[in-house]
């Protein structure tokens, strides 16, 4: 299972929608410094992580560490495997495992308290950044050369973690059912949209599947990707000053309507209650659905499901009549070592590894983290055609995910969205969540 996810994406938030299959992802953390020191506390991770890179094999490093993904699906068809049988190539002493987690966003909360989080794994999306020197060790500047994001994760001059990959998000499609649907052309409006996904209901075609029963794919249409649709990756930053921020026609609530017009018209799967992850991949695959609201890390996925990648499209989500349309441009999860690490030099040289060499981003429909590489997705090519204006990810005030987790409004897993979704009555449900906002807020002496 993949799951994000630009977790978001607030663009933290963001970070998490843009995360693969999770929700991990994205989404607000705290200010960003301008630089890490190059050197770090004696025992962190901060030792190069570049050894024998192209060179010989490297003998100093030996051990084993557990490494915490999300990734359950290339856990389990070898292809994390083939990760680690690569790595040994560098560091012949080296053992990797890997444990894949299917509720990762919620579990990994549960781990990092509990001390089980591994060697290395993907950072919680709803983590205050304050929190990451509890958790996790300082990364050398040497990784953050050319990358994206690199502050994203960093507090006290410090960086924590590093992104796996950078992805967009809008609307993955399978061009037959278009096609079978008589629609010859991408829709750029939401009246188009909304014309298109009935058009795809009369051909007896679910217009799109929503994952509504998974939980956190539904978190796209609302806490991961506001801030975009807002124009303003900090979008977040300016929620602070109010005690009702949440409103029907703001940048959360005009995508949770759209949300709630699909499932209305009976435009997405009959059975909302159950998980149906990995079996709507194959609906997509093979034109029993028309679209997905996801990343395009899913694509890689929905080929593997069975369709040929060139009958697989991707186009931006036209959340309005305008035309005219932004799109995120953020981190997939982000990796970082455990505070708990006892090999914590062989987990660094580890996420410098997976995140540039494993080959991870390309089988995983990324883009690469290095700025200076250029990704060769067709369907990121026919993304860009539409010309959207990419509201790129920054790190945020933290006090935003303070104040929500005191609220016990979960952050990152979709659980919110879900309600707002199916709320009978949608401006009762954002007064509900302004009352525990403001709670919590002024609990917090904000």
């Amino acid at each position: 299972m993949k799951k994000s996810s630009l977790t978001v994406l607030s663009l933290l938030l963001l970070s998490s929608v843009l995360a693969a299959c999770g929700s991990g992802n994205n989404n607000n953390n705290g200010a960003s410094p301008s630089a890490s020191p190059s050197a770090s506390p004696s025992g962190s991770a901060a030792a190069s992580p570049s050894a024998s890179a192209g060179g010989a094999p490297d003998t100093s490093l030996s051990g084993k560490i557990k490494v915490l993904t999300h990734r359950t699906d290339l856990v389990n068809d070898g292809t994390m495997d083939r990760y680690a049988a690569k790595f040994k190539e560098k560091y012949p002493n080296a053992e990797i495992e890997f444990e894949g987690l299917t509720n990762y966003a919620t579990d990994i909360k549960v781990r990092l308290t509990t001390g089980e989080a591994g060697d290395v794994n993907m950072i919680d999306s709803g983590l205050a950044s304050t929190d990451l020197p509890k958790y996790y060790e300082p990364l050398p500047d040497s990784m953050f050369d050319d990358v994206y994001f690199p502050d994203f994760w960093a507090t006290g001059g410090k960086r924590y973690g590093i992104t796996t990959g950078v992805n967009t998000q809008g609307i993955v499609y399978n061009k037959q059912a278009f096609k079978q649907a008589g629609i010859d052309k991408v829709p750029t409006t939401l009246d188009e949209l909304y014309a298109d996904a009935q058009k795809l209901k009369d051909a007896g075609i679910t217009p799109l599947y929503m994952n509504y029963g998974a939980q956190w794919p539904v978190s796209n249409w609302g806490e991961n990707s506001y801030g975009y649709v807002a124009g303003n990756a900090k979008w977040t930053d300016t929620l602070l000053a109010s005690d009702a921020p949440f409103t029907v026609d703001g940048p959360w609530g005009k995508l949770i309507n759209i949300a709630r017009t699909f499932v209305e018209k009976g435009w997405v799967e009959k059975d909302l209650s159950t998980n149906n992850w990995e079996m709507s991949k194959g609906e997509i695959a093979a034109g029993k659905a028309g679209m997905y609201f996801l990343g395009n890390w899913v694509i890689p996925q929905i080929v593997g499901a069975g369709a040929k990648s060139e009958d697989i499209g991707f186009f931006p989500l036209p959340y309005d009549n305008s035309g005219k349309y932004n799109a995120p441009l953020g981190g997939d999860y982000y990796m970082g070592v455990s505070k708990d690490s006892k090999n914590k030099e062989l987990a660094t040289a580890f996420v410098n590894f997976f995140v540039k060499e494993s080959g991870y981003q390309a089988d995983s429909g990324m883009m690469p983290i290095v700025k200076s590489e250029k990704p060769e997705s067709p369907q990121l090519a026919e993304f860009n055609s539409f010309n959207p204006t990419y509201i790129e990810s920054e790190a945020t005030d933290p006090k935003y995910n303070e104040i929500m987790n005191k609220a016990e409004l979960a952050v990152g897993t979709g659980a919110i969205d879900q309600e707002l979704i199916t709320a009978k009555d949608l401006q009762k449900a954002f007064d509900d969540m302004n009352g525990k906002w403001a709670k919590a807020k002024k609990d917090l002496g904000y």
